[in-house]
């Protein structure tokens, strides 16, 4: 999980998933300087490598992962930021290819056009190899491998002393490798959001909002393309200076082709405690319908979402992290299918040992459970990873 807080779990705007996969969020490396190189080594071992609901196959995984991350101030109003990382995973018992490299690169140009009006665009595109959670409920296939992009835009300008105006944007496309997945879920979704606030209080800030979601597929998007409205209001309440409140209630308004459209309430509540230094404590909850990996049998998924995030000094050098989600979810079955009811537990801890300002050693343990009516849907993993980061 990132270090900052996961707000706005569905429809933040700017928020993306890395390609490595450790759930407790670890101290993440600081871009302090213009130009940040680092190099990260680790060997895990994986219980159940493809996700899959029987015949797990196991392995130990060595990792080497080369990193740079650049920025800098283009002008007194413009910063820039840009990182990539290469992730080459080696893999002791894994059928067909045993390396495997995965890919992310980062740009993000931030403009300020006067101390309240700004402008963001971020870029991040990925390819994931051994993606952390892998798709339940497809025939084990040993290539889930998927590439990735999302650009995300976000400007904000006031139109009064007390209210501002923001308009946010993004656009992603997944695209799978193997042919069977790439036909089955290569898909854009693309998800438009304009909002107003106004301050109440200096502490206090009302929020109404407007979000239109489309969600295209590749094939047979006649049968799978859906979009959404929303309408929300809420509050973002700075309680204390290291205690922050956001809420989202409201409306979705979801049509799909060819299927039954419908309504449902949706709501976001995420709260952030920094209650020390490198400590902090986050929690969250969200209802909303979500993508599903079988699409031919349903058409998304209705989530409730619970989740907390933990990160602590226990001493000078020493932090611990841990992380846990929980989802109650129900798959919406098409025309002929029935619903089916699924909860979901995933868990991460992990200890980061920091001896000096260039190195970072950290052990962490991930944990997987899907628990669901349909059998071919259950799931069980576990991950123990052992690494260290050199930054120079």
């Amino acid at each position: 999980m990132p270090l900052s807080l996961r707000v706005l779990i569905l429809g933040s705007l700017l928020s993306a998933a890395p390609v490595r996969a450790v759930y407790a969020p670890v101290p993440e490396r600081p871009l302090e300087k213009d130009l940040t190189l680092s190099l990260r080594a680790a060997l895990a071992h994986d219980s159940n490598l493809f996700g899959a609901a029987t015949g797990e196959i196991d392995s130990a995984i060595w990792t080497l992962a080369p990193f740079a991350g650049y920025r800098t101030s283009l002008t007194p109003q413009t910063f820039f930021v840009s990182s990539y990382e290469l992730t080459l995973d080696r893999f002791e018992n894994r059928p067909g290819k045993k390396l495997l490299d995965s890919h992310q690169a980062v740009l993000r140009v931030a403009q300020a056009f006067s101390s309240a009006t700004s402008l963001e665009v971020r870029d991040e595109f990925s390819i994931a190899r051994n993606p952390a959670s892998l798709l339940n409920g497809v025939p084990l296939n040993p290539d889930q491998s998927v590439k990735r992009n999302q650009l995300d835009g976000r400007f904000v300008t006031p139109f009064t002393s007390r209210a501002a105006a923001t308009v946010k944007a993004r656009s992603g496309y997944f695209a799978y490798r193997n042919p069977i997945l790439a036909r089955s879920l290569d898909r854009t979704e693309n998800l438009f959001g304009l909002a107003a606030d106004y301050n109440l209080l200096p502490e206090i800030k009302a929020v109404g909002e407007y979000r239109h979601q489309e969600v295209s597929y590749r094939k047979l998007g006649e049968t799978k393309n859906k979009s959404s409205d929303f309408l929300m209001a809420g509050a973002d309440y700075a309680i204390a200076r290291k205690l922050s409140l956001s809420t989202r209630l409201g409306a979705e308004w979801r049509r799909r082709a060819a299927e039954r459209d419908t309504t449902s309430p949706y709501a976001e509540v995420s709260a952030k405690y920094d209650y020390a230094s490198r400590s902090f404590l986050a929690g969250g909850y969200a209802y909303t319908f979500e993508e599903t990996a079988d699409p031919a049998r349903f058409t998304d998924i209705k989530v409730n979402r619970l989740f907390v995030n933990v990160q602590h000094a226990l001493a000078a050098l020493v932090v611990g992290s841990g992380s846990v989600t929980y989802e109650s979810g129900t798959l919406q079955g098409r025309r002929r299918v029935a619903d089916v009811d699924e909860r979901t537990f995933r868990a991460g801890a992990a200890l980061s040992y920091l001896p000096t300002k260039n190195w970072i050693v950290t052990g962490s343990l991930d944990h997987d459970h899907v628990s669901s009516d349909d059998a071919v849907r259950r799931l069980k993993r576990n991950r123990v990873s052992l690494g260290a980061t050199f930054s120079f």
